[in-house]
């Protein structure tokens, strides 16, 4: 697992060398399930990044998950089954997560699933290929106060995620460096 510190200035490039060398070959179209909710704020990672993506790169990227529509506990049982039923779909899930102390304010990035929920004990259908996690709050913390989470530490690191995937994309599909990194 690559564990990357959002403020690191080249934190984008480094989500860019991880997501792109966790994709395998034969991938012409990326899909980013964004999951979290637009009502808590150390949960609303995934819709920030889902919201920054949402126009970007339409022939090659499909986001599922934003601030107007979220991935989250209600739904996302749907969008598992959807995907299961998409031919060739190869998901990036996006979650914010708690953890160790010394991994609070990092991306997390590794290959297979992540389970959505874990750390307020619910069980859902894990989701993904690749799993991109931003730490939120330590693990030993109160859940409780997921709501206080700072919101602008949620959108930069949001905006890092967003960003570092719109460059493994435009690498990937061979775009052209002046195409706009964020729709």
């Amino acid at each position: 697992m690559k564990s990357i510190l959002y403020s690191d200035p080249l934190a984008p490039l480094l989500i860019r060398n991880e997501l792109f060398s966790l994709l395998p070959a034969h991938i012409s179209r990326l899909t980013v399930v964004c999951i979290g909710s637009n009502r808590i704020n150390g949960d609303s990672l995934g819709p920030f990044v889902g919201t920054l993506l949402e126009n970007a790169y339409p022939d090659h990227l499909t986001v599922i998950g934003t601030l107007r529509k979220p991935v989250d506990a209600t739904n996302i049982h749907r969008v598992s089954e959807r995907l299961q039923h998409e031919r060739g779909a190869y998901v990036v899930a996006i979650d914010s997560i708690v953890g160790p102390q010394s991994f609070v304010h990092t991306i997390a990035i590794r290959p297979g699933a992540l389970s959505p929920g874990t750390a307020l004990g619910k069980s859902l259908p894990p989701v993904g290929d690749i799993s991109v996690m931003g730490v939120m709050m330590e693990d030993t913390a109160d859940v409780s106060a997921l709501p206080y989470t700072n919101l602008h530490i949620v959108y930069q690191m949001a905006k890092v995620i967003a960003i570092g995937l719109s460059l493994t994309v435009r690498q990937r599909y061979g775009y052209e460096s002046s195409t706009p990194l964020l729709a």
